[in-house]
């Protein structure tokens, strides 16, 4: 009598001997926890300090090369300022009446002048150094902005108006003014041109009362300025 074969049987031998083996793992405990978090946390003020380093090094590097590594003998016409003094958060007014955000100013050097609307004539010849200064930075020249502040409501004489194409005329408080610009002992504000970088800082003011051989002496330091800066500052906002 022949019979079914079934193929593949299952072998007793093939069968687990044992009960199921389980592992349980150990709960942390609280204070690991704890203590894992302030490392994690350490860890990542530590990354974070050293990317605000490497993302500020270009700008810390001109700043020292202008400041501290300067070749024996060179002497700025311009008086550096000590502390910088930054960006007052404030708005001004332009001569169209609208309201224009100081912080707008950045992203560019500034050249600086400060006087009445009125601008008598020691306002006119610093407007009209400001404007041949930055003419003659020639290809550079789009790395500067001349501004011209107006700390009082007198009009701006028609004559001067044709002259101002290149320049940002703002309207703004005095005191607001005097908070982050000041004139040197003894002078007042619309006796300079002032210096301002790319990041606000008031961080140079030229002598008073300039004439053409100080504005040539400003020129030399305005080129070591956009120099040292080159590796960072481009043209434009």
């Amino acid at each position: 009598m022949s019979g079914f074969k079934l193929s593949n049987p299952v072998e007793k031998n093939n069968l687990p001997n044992s009960p199921l083996a389980m592992t349980v793992h150990e709960m942390p405990r609280p204070g690991d926890v704890v203590q894992a978090d302030a490392q994690r946390t350490r860890a990542g003020r530590w990354k974070m300090i050293a990317l605000m380093l490497v993302c500020a090094s270009p700008v810390i590097a001109s700043y020292f090369t202008y400041y501290v590594v300067r070749p024996e003998g060179r002497r700025n016409y311009g008086e550096l300022i000590q502390p910088q003094k930054d960006l007052p958060g404030v708005s001004a007014t332009n001569l169209q009446g609208e309201t224009v955000p100081l912080v707008g100013l950045k992203g560019q050097w500034l050249l600086v002048s400060v006087s009445s609307g009125a601008c008598a004539e020691r306002c006119q010849q610093n407007l009209y150094f400001q404007r041949q200064l930055r003419e003659i930075l020639g290809r550079e020249k789009d790395r500067v902005d001349r501004v011209w502040l107006i700390t009082d409501n007198a009009p701006v004489p028609e004559a001067l108006i044709p002259l101002l194409d290149t320049a940002q005329v703002l309207r703004m408080d005095a005191k607001a003014v005097q908070s982050w610009i000041s004139p040197a002992k003894d002078q007042q504000l619309q006796d300079h041109l002032y210096v301002i970088d790319p990041m606000g800082n008031f961080m140079m003011r030229f002598p008073a009362h300039m004439d053409v051989p100080g504005a040539s002496k400003a020129k030399r330091d305005l080129e070591r300025l956009l120099r040292a800066s080159s590796s960072w500052d481009r043209a434009g906002r």
